[in-house]
């Protein structure tokens, strides 16, 4: 990737501001965290802290896919993962999203591997649904047998006795959601498995899998650049009493001021597939990321801050996974939880950026079917 040298110097900046004035939020995260545990929805929260359905977590995750898959970087090393991820423990950070398919495999067991010693105090979430030929993903597979397949291997390489949250990845059109619920059923019954998710799935899906077993979460992309998910999804988690969980919240690093119209993406990386990073859409978003840099200034805070804190402030039930493999950027994600917006406020940012076309996003129908 080709960027023009303004491309970090901003967010460089904001963030040494955001980690000098971190201390206080890191202690009290840290004086707060405790084992993951079930909670009634009347109980009041440590500081920092979100349900998931019934489920306590920090209300800033950590995505560990681009870790070690290889998925919109170079793979890196576990020496260097292995601290961000407890240097992310050392925040208050208690949410850990993986999956099989990273990889496939590896990030699993980086992520069991830097977790082990902290096992108790940490929720691990990790996803199936996809088949496997000679190490590379072939195809979906949810069949039940294959699931408590997939499960036993995610056990071992996640040096766990129970996954607490386990996420159907991707859809089988071959197999009913009910059945794949039901298998989930059993797997928490044999205490494998705590709590079942489902990832970029539509309402229809959402409430057939909720009759046969309770939903803890759904995960899929939700920025305020890709916001098709207010279309239905996030509010039939509300009313179902059901967590959402957003992947991509900063726009894959975009909304964090990482690169800008001039960066170009070689035909390899993954970012070239991505319709809303062509060259066009890019130049089209520019005003959007102008104005999330107007909020940073007005609220002290960084873009990437700015992006997530208004995530978070959408829903009660909305918990975010940001991926980095920078321990600062970790802390500057946290950072956000001390960024807060008015009603005022979100009505009249909304009212600014819903001006601003987009291009290459979904469109809302396409919130209403599987992916």
């Amino acid at each position: 990737m080709k960027d023009s040298k303004q491309t970090n110097e901003g967010r460089r900046d904001f963030a040494l501001k955001s980690i000098l004035g971190l201390g206080g939020l890191a202690i009290a995260a840290n004086a707060t965290a405790a084992a993951p545990k079930r909670a009634s929805s009347n109980l009041t929260l440590p500081e920092g802290k979100r349900m998931l359905g019934n489920l306590e977590v920090s209300a800033i995750g950590l995505g560990c896919m681009s870790m070690k898959s290889g998925s919109y970087n170079p793979p890196r090393d576990k020496k260097e993962m292995i601290p961000v991820i407890r240097g992310a423990v050392d925040l208050g950070v208690t949410f850990f999203d993986t999956a099989e398919v990273y990889g496939p495999f590896t990030d699993e067991e980086l992520v069991g591997e830097a977790l082990q010693p902290v096992r108790n105090e940490v929720v691990i979430a990790s996803k199936f649904g996809f088949d496997f030929t000679n190490g590379n993903r072939a195809g979906r597979n949810s069949k039940p047998e294959h699931i408590r397949k997939a499960v036993e291997g995610m056990l071992k390489r996640l040096r766990t006795d129970r996954i607490d949250l386990l996420y159907l990845h991707r859809v089988d059109p071959d197999v009913p959601v009910e059945e794949v619920a039901g298998v989930v059923k059993e797997l928490i019954k044999e205490g494998k498995a705590l709590h079942f998710g489902l990832s970029e799935v539509s309402p229809t899906t959402i409430k057939k899998a909720h009759t046969e077993l309770r939903v803890t979460a759904v995960q899929s992309e939700y920025s305020l650049i890709e916001r098709v998910l207010e279309n239905q999804v996030i509010d039939t988690c509300g009313e179902l009493g059901i967590g959402f969980v957003p992947w991509g919240a900063v726009n894959r690093g975009f909304l964090a001021d990482k690169f800008n119209e001039y960066s170009r993406f070689s035909d390899d990386s993954r970012f070239s597939s991505v319709p809303y990073f062509t060259p066009e859409a890019i130049k089209a978003h520019m005003p959007l990321l102008s104005l999330v840099r107007e909020w940073a200034l007005k609220k002290q805070a960084t873009p990437a801050q700015i992006a997530l804190a208004w995530v978070m402030a959408q829903k009660p039930y909305i918990v975010p996974i940001p991926g980095t493999t920078k321990l600062h950027h970790m802390k500057e994600n946290m950072g956000a939880l001390t960024v807060k917006f008015t009603p005022e406020e979100l009505l009249e940012f909304r009212t600014q950026f819903e001006k601003i076309p987009l291009v290459g996003v979904r469109t809302p129908e396409t919130a209403l079917v599987d992916r």
